[in-house]
């Protein structure tokens, strides 16, 4: 799987649905009720699950559970970039109506790069597979980081060199300019102040895609499987924005439950890089990392509601 048919056909339906989902928002005025988010949550998820459905009936568990790996995996970790774009629309006071707009536009980037990223992280590992190793390597020491620091922020928006750059470099108008990126002001083109944000969002996301692609890369090296379950994870982030950010706060065991997938995942490609352990418990060794990180994650969940975190009285 994998042909050039397959990856038009994959690319122009997920521009459909995009396109589908931009429209119907922006009848609605750009608000995103919590079901309208919830529907779409749904939706995106469905669609996700049926292609993988699709994979299973024309190539079989061979790719479809790397598939399904990948997807889990990626949508976990995509979670975590919702903390930091609460975090970056609170800072810059981004209305609510402009966060589905910034949303939208800052999925396709991702998709853009995400897609360069992973054609060039599996032409790179085909050519040189000892790769894997310091994936694993890197993506263990990350596990660690997530786990045990203590800066619970995560990305200072102000510290972001490529925001200081385009402050620099890029008149900036002045005013409201509603939802647009560039507008002309005494006859000069000048960026938005939203633009800046937006530029602050896609450099946040490229961040976590250096995390993210090689713990993918980690399951499969198959460059449709491991762009399409990426895609799959990412295209729900915004519906999944609007419907769990009030909740956010209350997954305080998240980040430990993603610390030990990201370890997990990690110290299989160090061992698989030493040991070749054959094709033939391949797809046994990835249902048991499916199922592995299935639990993982679900007790992630389950702990941080029946042990809820201490309020500023110390009390849950």
């Amino acid at each position: 799987m994998g042909t050039a048919a397959h990856w038009v056909a994959f690319n122009v339906a997920v521009l459909g649905m995009i396109a589908l989902d931009l429209g119907v928002t922006q009848r609605r005025g750009g608000i995103v009720t919590t079901r309208a988010a919830a529907v779409w949550s749904a939706i995106w998820i469905s669609i996700a699950v049926a292609f993988g459905g699709l994979i299973w009936w024309h190539s079989g568990m061979k790719l479809a559970v790397p598939y399904f790996t990948g997807y889990v995996v990626e949508k976990a970790l995509s979670v975590d970039n919702l903390f930091v774009f609460l975090m970056v629309f609170a800072f810059f006071k981004v209305k609510h109506e402009h966060q589905h707009h910034l949303l939208y536009w800052g999925i396709l980037g991702a998709l853009i790069m995400r897609g360069a990223l992973i054609l060039a992280g599996t032409a790179l590992v085909a050519r040189f597979h000892w790769l894997l190793y310091g994936f694993g390597v890197f993506l263990t020491w990350t596990a660690w980081k997530m786990a045990f620091s203590k800066d619970d922020g995560g990305v200072d928006p102000e510290q972001n060199r490529v925001l200081k750059l385009a402050r620099r470099y890029l008149p900036i108008s002045s005013g409201e300019s509603g939802k647009k990126f560039f507008v002309r002001q005494a006859g000069r083109l000048m960026a938005t102040p939203l633009f800046l944000i937006l530029i602050v969002v896609e450099t946040t996301d490229l961040l976590f895609a250096l995390d993210s692609i090689p713990a993918i890369l980690g399951i499969s090296q198959d460059p449709f499987i491991v762009y399409t379950s990426n895609a799959c994870a990412i295209l729900g982030l915004r519906s999944l924005f609007f419907l769990v950010a009030s909740l956010m706060d209350k997954f305080h065991y998240l980040k430990v439950g993603l610390s030990v997938v990201l370890a997990f995942v990690g110290v299989k490609m160090i061992v698989e890089t030493f040991f070749d352990l054959g094709e033939a418990y391949q797809t046994e060794m990835i249902l048991g990392s499916l199922g592995f990180i299935g639990v993982t994650l679900t007790a992630s969940v389950v702990f941080s509601v029946v042990w809820p975190p201490p309020g500023p009285n110390g009390h849950p």
